[in-house]
């Protein structure tokens, strides 16, 4: 109900200030609420990690984990913060983000725009929050494609011990060549270099920290039997289905359609979820799915457990619909 009333003023600012300025309300909201949240009723256990609930925040609302305690408040079951890279870059210039409410969607050409992971770290350390926190882990864009695995490397050496899992972003359209990481031979030799350190440094720090791989809504059926080959492979433990998209055809003719970047919110459900769909009839159970696209309605969350998922994570519906999004969210997958 309040966000009724709020949503009209932040849609008076542009995009990305209105972004800011909510970020900025919960930051101070963490500050002046007691973290915690009430006893879940229906917790679910995927990648050995015991989720309060099947309904979590996905990466690039907090890239920098400045507002964790804040967004623990809405009734999320796990938080994923990020993505962040090894060194802080300020990403595309401005304006990169643009509303298309008449479809209830969202195009960003954000550019992994983050303080670098050690600022995400010390946010970490300063919170209150001890529930599940995923953090998404990236490239710089100056970062040479046939290098970006250094990157990588990195982030999980330096995020693994704060981190609930982590999740390796290679399918944002917004960093130059980023999803040609999605290619067979590119992926193989990541994911084998990846699993190699979460070996390592699961007995460094005596603790197994599951990774998961966020891939694009724009695959076809052979890509995705490859990534899922790879995914058994290497035994990566989890995949998060679906990052934006740079298709249009939901779109058409509407004002910034015509924009540069990845398209996210309601047109891009069905791409997202019929990759999903896939993906759980290629990896025939063996890892979990967290799905995530188009979530507007605890319907589309409740759809995306039938397609195969195990978790559902929530952004662009959040900038249309409120927190009172996660709420009916939660009750939809409690069943």
């Amino acid at each position: 109900m309040l966000y009724e009333i709020a949503r009209p003023l932040l849609f008076a600012f542009d995009p990305e200030t209105a972004h800011n300025l909510t970020l900025q309300g919960l930051h101070y909201a963490g500050m002046l609420l007691p973290p915690g949240l009430p006893a879940p009723a229906t917790p679910v256990e995927v990648m050995g990690v015991r989720f309060p609930n099947r309904i979590g925040l996905a990466a690039g609302l907090d890239k920098n984990g400045e507002a964790i305690d804040g967004l623990a408040r809405l009734g999320f079951g796990f938080l994923e913060i990020g993505t962040v890279t090894p060194r802080a870059q300020p990403g595309n210039p401005r304006p990169r983000m643009f509303r298309l409410p008449e479809a209830q969607a969202i195009i960003n050409r954000m550019g992994f725009n983050n303080h670098g992971v050690d600022a995400l770290l010390a946010h970490v350390r300063a919170a209150k929050y001890r529930g599940i926190l995923g953090i998404n882990i990236g490239k710089n864009f100056d970062t040479p494609i046939e290098r970006a695995a250094d990157d990588y490397l990195v982030c999980l050496d330096k995020a693994y011990a704060l981190a609930s899992y982590v999740t390796v972003n290679i399918s944002s359209p917004n960093t130059a060549n980023l999803r040609q990481l999605q290619g067979e031979s590119e992926l193989d030799d990541l994911l084998g270099r990846l699993k190699a350190a979460q070996t390592r440094l699961a007995d460094t720090h005596g603790r197994y920290v599951p990774l998961t791989l966020k891939i694009a809504p724009d695959l076809d059926e052979a890509q995705v039997v490859n990534i899922a080959d790879a995914l058994r492979r290497h035994r990566i433990d989890g995949v998060i289905a679906t990052n934006t998209t740079i298709a249009r055809n939901k779109v058409q003719g509407l004002a910034h359609a015509g924009e540069q970047g990845g398209l996210s919110g309601a047109p891009v459900f069905e791409a997202s979820t019929a990759v999903v769909r896939r993906l759980a009839a290629a990896l025939g159970g063996e890892l979990p799915i967290i799905a995530a696209g188009g979530v507007l309605e605890g319907a589309q969350a409740r759809a995306k457990l039938e397609a195969g998922a195990a978790l559902v994570q929530l952004y662009s519906g959040l900038i249309y619909r409120g927190p009172d999004l996660v709420g009916e969210c939660v009750r939809a997958t409690a069943a």
